[in-house]
């Protein structure tokens, strides 16, 4: 039977068909060509960007730290290579297990887990921590055969800080260290370009010159482009920024001077600061005990660090700034400025002295008890009579004591480049009400000024504010401010920044006045207190001793060092200058707890004076005197500065 079909209606359903067909064709090239366009030309800059990124890895390249010099070209901080191996905790699951499988391959000491322990506990897992620095040649061959057994452990070569010189001048160069929360949250806040520079760096400046001038010191971070595999191995370096070596600091000082300063001082507490008058440049810098900054720079142990902060002499206290000290009777000079300056006394005018000087119900006593009669101005300096000048505090009160001192920078910061510095105590009944909440304790007595005039009572500076206002005294009144950076140079063409001039404050003193106190205090060298120890010098100086409480002795109570700890008897002072008519170096010294200024003091500034004057080094036995408090004029051959070496540590690099 033939069947009978629609041969219209076919046709039009495969038209249908066929339209359908092809409107699908179109609309899928259609999707594909347009993806293909979002892909190739929209989303290129981007999608090029992480394509380079899944085959290339940035890598910071930190920089060589600047190192630091004294005046003469004395390496006093440095760097050097070595490879350390590291861990990173969050790749290692049993850290014990690890580090006991790794003893075989690498030595590690006690010292290295307990540093180690420490580190981990101020550390983020993720990041990196050392157990072993200064791995020798073997021991990166052998660990480097095993590497693929210690996920999370790996051996980086970089370049290490080392302080030639140990612990001379560790107060003043301070020290370098891995970076603490405080100070990455820190460096968070920095602008973009300085946070960008510090990219990779995991050290950064602690304590003195490294941490004042560490953005001259840290350099210029450089960057690697590096070509990556799919297992994330280096294949080739694409592109590359050399990273710029951080800048030299030149100091001031001179570190074999600092050298012999701090051997000088023996294992007594105290400070010194030399400064040249005439430029303000600081030529020692002195806070005894010292440390050595190398113990710091990988993290210090537990036991090193419980050494240093538990130990009563306190060696981690930068004495030169942060020491508060009463200056004693090296105040008498400026007292005895103070007393011409502001019409009070006359050079000529005395004071009767018979032991001691009454004020309401107290006896201030004077001079070991011992009167000296009636005293002029000269005396009173050279005898140091203290009645003299209970009797002129009184006169001139506590207001115009402040105010013509401060001018001299007591009590004040005085800028140098160094972070820490206390303002320490220039007392006056203003700054009463400010120290005290009481209001009976706000109030100023007119007894509290008595003492002042003999630098105790609330009198408290740092030593660097003392040999400051001498060397503004010898300077005539002319003060330039102190200070420790001499120049910057720059490591790849050697340019040098020098220090930039400072107009220096003029005090407009009356120099006749001026005259009699300088007059006055070569006295004290050549007749008076300290006379010994300047016996037969060359040159001709001026000083003062000085003798002051460390603890409160009642008005009407005797001293007797025999009768108190050693941290309660009187520290040693002594301020001078030489030479007198064109002065190079001015001093303040203060030896603690050692008595007398002149048996203890004044023996370490005639050799530091030896040495800047006369390019004289003590001999061995004249230091070992000085150590022990047992010296006066230098004895035995004094040798030359320049046939004595200065006294390095063993070099890190090399096998002790």
């Amino acid at each position: 039977m033939k069947e009978l079909r629609n041969v219209e209606a076919d046709l039009r359903q495969f038209r249908l068909r066929a339209l359908v067909a092809t409107a699908a064709v179109i609309v899928a090239f259609t999707l594909i060509w347009a993806r293909a366009y979002y892909l190739q030309v929209v989303q290129y800059e981007n999608l090029n960007e992480q394509a380079e990124r899944n085959r290339t890895a940035v890598v910071p390249v930190v920089p060589m730290r600047g190192e630091v010099e004294d005046r003469n070209g004395e390496i006093l901080a440095s760097n050097y290579s070595a490879y350390t191996l590291e861990i990173t905790p969050s790749k290692v699951p049993d850290l014990d297990a690890v580090l006991s499988e790794l003893e075989p391959l690498v030595t590690i000491s006690k010292r290295d887990r307990r540093r180690f322990n420490k580190l981990l506990s101020e550390t983020k897992a993720f990041e990196a921590i050392p157990i072993r620095t200064l791995l020798s040649d073997e021991e990166v061959a052998r660990f480097a055969a095993q590497r693929w057994r210690f996920p999370g452990v790996e051996i980086r070569a970089r370049f290490f800080r080392n302080y030639p010189l140990g612990a001379t001048a560790s107060h003043l160069v301070g020290y370098i260290g891995r970076i603490n929360q405080r100070e990455q949250d820190e460096i968070e806040s920095w602008p973009d370009e300085e946070r960008a520079n510090y990219r990779g760096t995991d050290y950064i400046g602690k304590l003195g010159i490294e941490q004042f001038y560490e953005k001259e010191l840290h350099g210029e971070t450089g960057i690697e482009r590096i070509e990556t595999s799919a297992g994330g191995r280096a294949v080739r370096i694409l592109d590359s920024r050399p990273a710029r070596p951080g800048r030299t600091i030149e100091l001031t000082i001179d570190a074999k001077l600092q050298q012999l300063t701090e051997q000088l001082f023996g294992d007594r507490r105290g400070a010194l600061v030399a400064i040249d008058p005439r430029n303000g440049e600081i030529l020692a810098f002195v806070s005894a005990p010292t440390f050595d900054p190398n113990l710091f720079v990988e993290g210090i142990d537990v036991e090193s660090w419980r050494a240093l902060a538990d130990s009563p002499d306190k060696p981690l206290l930068n004495r030169a700034i942060r020491g508060r000290y009463p200056p004693g009777s090296t105040y008498k000079p400026f007292m005895g400025l103070a007393a011409l300056e502001l019409g009070k006394r006359s050079p000529q005018a005395t004071t009767y002295d018979p032991g001691y000087w009454i004020f309401g119900d107290n006896k201030f006593r004077s001079h070991g008890d011992e009167g000296l009669g009636n005293v002029d101005l000269r005396t009173s300096i050279v005898k140091s009579s203290n009645t003299y000048y209970y009797a002129l505090a009184n006169d001139l009160g506590v207001d115009a004591i402040h105010d013509f001192m401060a001018p001299f920078g007591f009590g004040q910061i005085t800028g140098i480049d160094l972070h820490g510095e206390q303002s320490g105590i220039l007392p006056s009944q203003a700054w009463k009400r400010a120290a005290y909440k009481r209001a009976d304790q706000q109030r100023w007595y007119a007894g509290e000024t008595i003492s002042l005039g003999i630098g105790q009572g609330y009198n408290s500076f740092t030593m660097l504010q003392l040999a400051s206002a001498t060397a503004t005294l010898a300077n005539r009144g002319v003060q330039y401010p102190p200070h420790l950076m001499r120049a910057i140079r720059d490591s790849r063409n050697s340019t040098a920044q020098t220090m930039s001039s400072v107009t220096p404050r003029d005090l407009n003193l009356n120099q006749k006045n001026v005259d009699h106190i300088i007059e006055a205090m070569v006295g004290v060298t050549q007749e008076g207190t300290s006379r010994l120890s300047f016996a037969n010098a060359p040159y001709l100086s001026a000083g003062k001793t000085g003798t002051a409480q460390a603890v409160t002795i009642g008005q009407n109570e005797k001293y007797d060092a025999k009768k108190l700890a050693e941290y309660e008897r009187d520290h040693a002072l002594y301020i001078a200058f030489a030479p007198t008519d064109a002065p190079e170096i001015a001093l303040a010294i203060v030896v603690e707890n050692a008595g007398f200024g002149s048996a203890h003091a004044a023996p370490i500034a005639r050799r530091v004076f030896d040495y800047v004057l006369l390019g004289q080094y003590p001999s061995e036995a004249d230091i070992a005197a000085v150590q022990q408090g047992q010296a006066t004029a230098p004895i035995g051959e004094p040798r030359a500065v320049a046939d004595v070496p200065l006294i390095r540590t063993v070099d890190p690099t090399t096998s002790e």
